[in-house]
């Protein structure tokens, strides 16, 4: 990455959810905008983000049959690459005990924006995964892509339920790395 590119990934991961133009992609969760922040995560945040994938993906393991990538994320490395962004109270509180409520991670991908993972805390506000979403998007739209992607498990059908309704369209499913995927696009 270069120095301007670093600058502008400290300067847009560091704004409130409010501050991001969701065009669309996502409505406001019911608790309000103004009850979170996302910020670029830091190398303390990585157990913590690591047990909310754990807790997030561990109901799809019967499922699946294994632990589904996500479970398995390197967050030291993709937080050093500058591709996680945590969520947290805006207050800098924790509420009922949680610290951290989420995360996305993003990258790009060719001409794309890829939102490669999202996920809640179990016990996190409703309606932020949606707004994980378009935190992430808007971070691509104000990288200068003009499309989003990313995918889910075919076996993930609550993803694929979702995605359409956020605006995304199916561009195609295949098995990757052993794995049956299901595609998303959606312009920015």
């Amino acid at each position: 990455m270069t120095e301007a590119r670093d600058a502008a990934n400290r300067d847009s991961a560091n704004r409130d959810w409010a501050d991001q133009d969701s065009g669309g992609g996502a409505s406001a969760p019911p608790f309000g905008v103004e009850a979170f922040v996302m910020r670029a995560a830091v190398e303390a945040d990585a157990p913590a983000l690591a047990a909310i994938a754990r807790a997030a993906y561990a109901p799809y393991v019967p499922r699946l049959g294994f632990e589904p990538p996500p479970m398995r994320q390197d967050f030291p490395a993709d937080i050093a690459a500058g591709r996680v962004w945590a969520a947290e109270w805006a207050d800098g509180g924790g509420r009922d005990g949680l610290g951290l409520l989420g995360y996305a991670v993003a990258r790009p991908e060719g001409p794309d924006w890829m939102i490669e993972n999202v996920a809640r805390a179990p016990d996190g506000p409703r309606g932020l995964g949606r707004a994980l979403i378009a935190f992430a998007e808007a971070e691509g739209r104000a990288r200068g892509f003009a499309r989003v992607v990313l995918y889910t498990n075919a076996a993930m059908t609550e993803n694929q339920a979702l995605y359409p309704r956020l605006g995304y369209l199916e561009t195609g499913r295949r098995e990757e790395n052993g794995l049956s995927r299901v595609f998303y696009a959606r312009d920015l």
